[in-house]
């Protein structure tokens, strides 16, 4: 299980970014604090994995807390889930070591699908050991997504879109579009519909599995680095 505290300054968005990390299966918000202080006074009393953190507090900000962390010596992972959209703060946060940027207001699915890529990142360096070229490029695009947002094409949800993409980043291997929508709690259809969109924007490789009779199985990865400008959804 992921433990994650919530940083957020107001307690009504603190307890419904809460709820959605609840939702994530593997993860569980052991608390909610609303100032850089209660956050350091709890990290104190009990080390979490994940911080949930709001850039805007009432005693110092988001980045600044951080700073303080890493000077302590304390490496907790940290996505950034806030308001703050200037591109000094952005990069401040890359250079801190943040492993996303959420900008605040966002759905369910865009929490959902970075959370579900932290839990494959975590996986993959769990098992420790070397890594190729290939493994070092698929672990720096664990949490990337397209950077440059691309309008949906009439009659598909940015919140499907992203939930698609959330299981494809969260696993390592093929899945079959009914087990892509089994896991994104959509019908088989809505999850070939947003796979072909994918596939033809380039973040989707299809390869087909052949069994012994009928007809050969479509099997669908997450193609984790850019693979330049095409169609297909924007980022989560």
């Amino acid at each position: 299980m992921i433990d994650v505290l919530v940083v957020d300054d107001d307690p009504r968005v603190a307890l419904i970014n809460a709820a959605y990390v609840a939702k994530v299966p593997g993860f569980r918000a052991v608390a909610r604090v609303h100032s850089a202080a209660e956050a350091l006074a709890f990290l104190d009393a009990r080390p979490v994995d994940l911080l949930l953190l709001d850039h805007y507090l009432p005693d110092e900000n988001g980045l600044d807390l951080v700073r303080r962390l890493r000077q302590l010596g304390r490496h907790t992972d940290v996505i950034m889930v806030t308001a703050a959209r200037d591109l000094a703060t952005v990069q401040s946060a890359m250079r801190l070591g943040a492993l996303q940027y959420l900008v605040k207001p966002f759905a369910f699915a865009g929490l959902r699908a970075k959370l579900e890529a932290y839990a494959a990142l975590r996986a993959t360096l769990a098992v420790g050991g070397e890594a190729e070229q290939a493994e070092v490029d698929r672990i720096f695009g664990a949490l990337a997504s397209a950077t440059t947002p691309v309008e949906l094409p009439k009659g598909h949800s940015p919140g499907t879109a992203d939930l698609v993409r959330g299981v494809l980043r969260s696993t390592p291997g093929t899945l079959s579009a009914q087990e892509i929508a089994d896991r994104a709690g959509v019908s088989r259809q809505t999850a070939q519909r947003y796979l072909k969109l994918l596939e033809r924007g380039g973040r989707v490789r299809l390869s087909l599995r052949y069994g012994e009779t009928g007809r050969p199985e479509h099997r669908y990865a997450w193609v984790p680095s850019e693979p330049g400008p095409g169609p297909g959804p924007g980022p989560g």
